[in-house]
């Protein structure tokens, strides 16, 4: 061991000699020699505090005596001196250097003989730590005693903590008493918040046995009671209303429940479509390289899909974006119209086209050729739509605003009908989280009762002769049953003149023939589903039709549309007329009456306007039959005259039209209930008005026998 330096003390410095620190270091004299003091110790003297019997007080060392302490502590400094003799020698022999103005000897600390004074006790080896031990025994009732009343405070401490926490989480059943009222605990447990951690454990651990129930289940507990406390934990887990998270949940296995679940808590990848009328998928991959974003294809399914991973420059502002070379359009939205896959020179519809991403793909692969006609019921919707039509430079579209139950009165004979309609958003979940909470079991009536009627406006609205079309695509972003299958099986059932077909599209799940004890058309196995947890696209539901046949007469309408409106005032009671007659002031107005003549060539007019507006010719229609004009004499014709009218036959072959007598007032005569004066047409405008009164009241007064 090296000798310890521990007592060593520098001396004080020389004086400074400024001569040699102006002077150059070669004209410097040499440094003078420095002798110094070799430091000897004692044998004799003690080295340190170790060598006393005893320290300052008396104490007891766990039952032992104090003398039995001393003899031990004496066997301590005996070896403790051996050691320091040694370590003094060593010392000599490598010449350990001693100040000359402070020696080492003259420390009064170091060689204090009063008892007061603490000795400094320094533990180099074992030994001297075994001496250190022994000294701190005496008092070790003390400390332990202030050591037990800390242990007691942490202890109360971390009790109050774990109270505190308990406040914090709901997972303890312990932390609400069972003497509180029910209100009370249920508003308590309503404002805890959950232990994630064990809810993700515990969903996963009750999955795992519902997935081998047989072999892993509690014979305590039924398979319904697993269930029910795993739709408890989701709702909790993930945030979903119950009566979703139930509807949801049934769709899939447990295992697969769980991954849909999972999935629908992280974004889908962001996707762009190249628009071909403007360029290549090659061609804006590389522009979009050397902008700073990192891409690649969306897959073999697609020839027009970019997925994009990383982007230096927002997408929604480069100038490729703004030249209409791409458009951001999600994955699941290509599906429809590869679907459809409209054919160049056709007439299509799209039933709801807004914002335009389905609208303006059918264009592009249609090649600008034929006509698109992308209706939305939305007015604001419409607008967007428009702006992406005109930056992308589709020239065969044109946009109307329409519900779509009008469309086959509006327009129909279109080749194919795409209708991607309104649903529920069940498979966009990650892009709208607010679908978990508000859906309730009135959506999922109102929105499966309206797509039903816009199916059958959108089959009604395609012509089955077409030569190259008769098709119809249904699609939805939505995942359940109700608003597929059950709306697929409905027109289906109400429209016998169509039967599915497959949809050409490379993947996806077929469609369900039965669910829940609910049979369907085994045909629907052409339909096909996606979910984002196996394609890791929206979730989406894609099915076809081919219409075969004309539909049948007596086939039910859609609800909303004109047609239905028509049958059901028909099949209604009668309509209730207000049958109160007229009263002589409402009669005597300034305008003079009304002219029934005129009324019908107004009706006639504005008739064949409408009729312009949809495009079709008023000449062409069967033109109504004008009615009559009786001839009158201003004069009352005398019996004689009456009787030679009634034989003489007019120059055209025709009998000249009867007039009845009918009382005479003031020179006017009453034909036909019209009032007509003896005046001429040479008449002024205000006898005539004068005339028309006069008539008026004759007409109120009684008829002469």
């Amino acid at each position: 061991m090296a000798p310890s330096r521990r007592m060593q003390k520098q001396g004080v410095p020389g004086p400074l000699d400024e001569s040699l620190v102006s002077r150059k270091r070669k004209d410097a004299p040499p440094p003078p020699e420095v002798t110094y003091k070799k430091r000897r110790t004692d044998p004799n003297k003690p080295k340190n505090s170790a060598a006393k019997k005893s320290t300052k007080g008396q104490f007891a060392t766990n039952g032992k005596t104090l003398k039995t302490a001393g003899k031990k502590a004496q066997q301590l400094v005996e070896s403790d001196d051996e050691h320091v003799s040694d370590a003094s020698d060593a010392a000599d022999d490598l010449g350990v250097l001693e100040s000359d103005d402070e020696p080492a000897e003259d420390d009064d600390f170091m060689d204090s003989d009063d008892p007061d004074v603490q000795r400094a006790m320094w533990s180099e080896d074992e030994d001297a730590s075994d001496a250190e031990e022994i000294l701190n025994a005496a008092n070790i009732a003390g400390l332990s005693g202030r050591l037990d009343e800390e242990a007691a405070q942490e202890a109360a401490d971390a009790q109050a903590e774990l109270e505190d926490d308990a406040m914090q989480t709901n997972i303890a059943a312990a932390d609400i008493p069972d003497d509180e009222d029910d209100d009370e605990a249920a508003v308590r447990k309503a404002t805890l918040a959950p232990d994630l951690q064990l809810l993700r454990t515990r969903i996963t651990e009750t999955t795992r046995v519902l997935t081998s129930f047989k072999e892993l289940s509690d014979p305590s507990r039924s398979r319904a009671d697993y269930i029910n406390s795993l739709l408890n934990d989701i709702c909790a887990y993930y945030g979903y209303s119950r009566f979703l998270a139930e509807k949801l949940w049934r769709l899939f296995t447990p295992q697969e429940a769980l991954a849909f679940f999972d999935a629908n808590e992280t974004p889908r990848p962001l996707v762009i479509r190249t628009n071909t009328l403007r360029t290549h998928r090659r061609d804006l991959a590389h522009s979009l390289i050397n902008r700073g974003v990192t891409l690649e294809p969306v897959g073999k399914w697609s020839k027009v899909g970019l997925q994009v991973f990383e982007s230096q420059v927002p997408l929604g502002a480069t100038p490729e974006y703004l030249a209409g070379h791409y458009i951001l359009q999600a994955a699941s939205s290509f599906l429809p119209v590869m679907a459809l896959a409209p054919q160049e020179n056709e007439r299509v519809l799209d039933m709801a086209a807004a914002p335009g991403g389905k609208t303006t793909y059918a264009a592009a692969l249609m090649r600008n050729t034929g006509v698109i006609f992308a209706n939305d019921a939305s007015k604001v919707r419409a607008k967007g739509l428009i702006g992406n039509i005109h930056r992308l430079g589709v020239k065969n579209t044109i946009v109307c605003h329409y519900s779509a139950l009008e469309f086959p009165k509006v327009m129909g004979g279109f080749d194919r009908v795409l209708l991607d309609a309104p649903c529920s958003g069940t498979g966009v979940i990650a892009k709208d989280q607010s679908v978990k909470t508000n859906k309730t079991e009135a959506d999922f009536l109102r929105l499966p009762h309206l797509q039903k009627q816009l199916l059958l406006a959108a089959i009604d609205s395609v012509d089955h002769a077409s030569k190259t079309g008769g098709y119809i695509v249904y699609s939805t972003c939505s995942v359940t049953v109700e608003e597929n299958e059950q709306v697929v099986q409905y027109a289906l059932n109400r429209r016998p003149n169509v039967k599915l077909v497959s949809t050409g599209l490379v993947f996806g799940k077929e469609g369900f023939t039965s669910f829940m004890g609910k049979k369907f058309h085994p045909s629907l196995k052409e339909t096909r589903r996606y979910y984002p947890h196996a394609y890791n696209v929206d979730g989406f539901y894609v099915a076809k039709f081919k219409k075969v046949g004309p539909t049948p007469a007596n086939a039910v309408k859609a609800q909303g549309s004109e047609e239905q409106k028509q049958n059901v005032k028909k099949d209604g009671d009668e309509e209730i007329i207000d049958r109160t007659p007229i009263s002589e002031e409402a009669e005597n107005d300034e305008f003079g009456g009304f002219s029934d003549s005129e009324d019908d060539a107004i009706i006639q007019r504005a008739r064949a306007k409408q009729l312009k507006k949809k495009g079709i010719d008023p000449k062409a229609t069967k033109a109504a039959k004008k009615p009559k004009e009786k001839e009158v004499t201003s004069e009352q014709p005398n019996a004689e005259d009456q009787r030679e009218e009634k034989a003489v036959k007019s120059p055209s072959g025709t009998k000249s039209p009867k007039v009845a007598e009918k009382p005479v007032k003031d020179g006017v005569s009453e034909v036909g209930g019209h009032a007509v004066g003896t005046s001429t047409e040479a008449q002024s405008k205000k006898e005539r008005r004068s005339l028309n009164k006069a008539g008026k009241k004759a007409k109120a007064s009684p008829k002469a026998k």
